[in-house]
């Protein structure tokens, strides 16, 4: 049997997945493949570089003297490691590794490094967080990046149905999207069954519903980085209610689709435009002051 993939629902890649008997991404592999006219393996091969260009930005990321053009993020990364390589986490190692691996992706991004946009440049801690910390923990590169086809997936139907843009419905699309990839793709890892997949990208997405894009002095940093933090820290709960069973009572589709209506709902103060929520705040307002002046 051979499915014709298509990205208008998860319900339907699901689906596809189920009836093939195989991984999902397995069947992204071999559509993309065959859509670009390339062996599955050269494919793979330049998956494997995104994954190692997301790995490459670790141990620069958490450099203590790290920081951003502005002054106002950096060395949070190499703080949360350096109480993780301690052992005093109070949650341990597998989401204290998440942690400061988002942090330092998110760091590494606020300071002009070189990182891969997951789905965006703003929540492009996420993923990589995940699934690095996933391999450390022992699971196989190759199933490390074979589960990039599966998070890509994901964030073509969100894209389909939703958006991907802080601009356009808040934070919710970019770090609850980038939640609800990781997550999928941390399900495919530990071997989980497709409806598993569709239920921890219901839970990740839902758990950030709303979530609005408020950047202080309209710069990808407060509190865009530590929110990569939690939206690692909300993909592994998702990966873990889901590969125990946990259900969501609404379906995937669904969620995408009431996102894509609160975002629409949003007023632009909270879309990216640094004019409500946290930008707006004494404290938000100084800050943009002390990096651009009073204007």
């Amino acid at each position: 049997m051979n499915c014709e993939l298509n990205y208008k629902s998860l319900a339907g890649l699901v689906n596809a997945a189920k009836a093939e008997h195989m991984p999902l991404s397995a069947l992204v592999l071999r559509q993309q493949a065959a859509e670009l006219e390339l062996p599955e393996e050269e494919v793979y091969r330049r998956m494997l570089e995104r994954y190692q260009v997301m790995e490459a930005c670790i141990e620069p990321g958490c450099q203590p003297d790290l920081r951003s053009a502005s002054g106002l993020t950096g060395g949070d990364a190499a703080r949360v490691r350096a109480r993780v390589e301690s052992g005093q986490t109070l949650t341990g190692p597998v989401l204290g590794g998440a942690l400061y691996r988002a942090l330092a992706v998110s760091e590494y991004n606020a300071a002009m490094g070189r990182i891969v946009a997951a789905p965006t440049a703003g929540s492009c801690g996420i993923l990589p967080a995940v699934l690095l910390t996933l391999r450390e923990r022992g699971y196989a590169q190759r199933d490390c990046v074979m589960s990039l086809f599966t998070a890509s997936a994901v964030g073509l139907v969100i894209a389909e149905n939703a958006c991907l843009a802080g601009a356009q419905g808040g934070c919710q699309a970019e770090c609850g999207s980038a939640a609800a990839m990781a997550a999928a793709a941390a399900v495919e890892v530990a071997v989980g069954t497709p409806d598993a997949l569709d239920d921890a990208v219901a839970i990740a997405l839902k758990s950030q519903l709303g979530l609005v894009c408020d950047p202080v002095a309209g710069l990808v940093e407060i509190p865009c980085i530590k929110r990569n933090a939690a939206g690692a820290a909300i993909a592994l709960m998702a990966a873990e209610l889901a590969l125990a069973g946990v259900r969501s009572r609404i379906p995937a589709d669904e969620v995408i689709t009431a996102m894509k209506r609160v975002g629409d709902a949003l007023p632009a103060a909270l879309k990216e435009t640094a004019e409500g929520g946290l930008a707006s705040t004494p404290t938000g307002r100084r800050l943009q002051a002390q990096v651009f002046g009073k204007g």
